[in-house]
């Protein structure tokens, strides 16, 4: 089994909050992957650890067995939506052709096979009649598939998705699943940051359940069980509660 993304020990504070604490999992290749959880979980923080924006307090995240740092080239991040200014000028296409940068190098005029990739990408998005258009002039779901587009273009071997399916429409958001099923179906791996629990086993393969701690991390079937989902999303205060006993019981051997 090719491992994706492992996590050890991880811990992470923002300031004096606990955000993650002592994560332990491993994720395979090749899977669509739900990261579920109330929201302060810790689930964008996590993403934010792997690619080497949030510093852990101890512990580790690897890609592909390295730290971020040598495996950069293999990852492509989608923030959330509220991350992006909408009102830098910049055009549609021009987003979209920032995915053929590694290839194309960045000093380099775009060749005519890097405007046909860019052209093809929009186009699978439904989004090429929208190339010359400043991106805040978009609306939510074209402005989702624009970044879907762009990180298509990138070929990464790992894309991590943070609460795509934000207030973007059904349809927009059918076509993005299908777009990533297809990614996956290239042996790509794709975690996706993800709220809505009734699509939850018909989107994904595999799922990371959080709340601050690891609840599960395993194939859907048997990680996102109503029972593991009422854990997760109950109170974080009974969690802690929990971890502290296990800890207490692991110093002094108390049963």
């Amino acid at each position: 089994m090719k491992v994706a993304i492992e996590a050890s020990n991880l811990h992470v504070h923002l300031g004096k909050k606990v955000v993650l604490w002592d994560l332990n999992f491993q994720i395979p290749s090749g899977l669509l992957v739900g990261v579920l959880g109330p929201n302060g979980a810790g689930k964008s923080t996590l993403f934010k650890t792997a690619l080497g924006l949030t510093p852990p307090l101890s512990g580790k995240i690897d890609l592909f067995g390295s730290p971020i740092v040598h495996v950069r080239h293999r990852v492509a991040y989608i923030p959330q939506r509220e991350a992006i200014d909408w009102d830098f000028p910049i055009t549609a296409e021009d987003v979209v052709a920032m995915g053929r940068l590694r290839k194309s190098g960045f000093f380099r005029m775009p060749r005519r096979a890097d405007r046909e990739a860019v052209e093809h990408a929009m186009e699978k998005l439904g989004i090429a009649h929208l190339a010359k258009r400043q991106i805040g002039e978009l609306s939510g779901g074209q402005q989702q598939r624009l970044f879907v587009a762009r990180a298509l273009l990138q070929d990464a071997d790992l894309l991590l998705f943070d609460e795509p399916f934000s207030g973007i429409d059904a349809t927009t958001e059918q076509t993005i699943i299908e777009l990533l099923q297809e990614q996956k179906s290239r042996g790509k791996t794709i975690l996706m940051i993800h709220h809505d629990l009734s699509t939850v086993e018909r989107y994904f393969d595999w799922t990371l359940l959080l709340n601050t701690r690891l609840i599960s991390c395993g194939p859907t079937t048997s990680s996102a069980t109503a029972e593991l989902l009422q854990r997760a999303f109950g109170k974080r205060e009974a969690l802690f509660e929990e971890a502290a006993l296990a800890l207490r019981q692991t110093l002094t051997g108390e049963p």
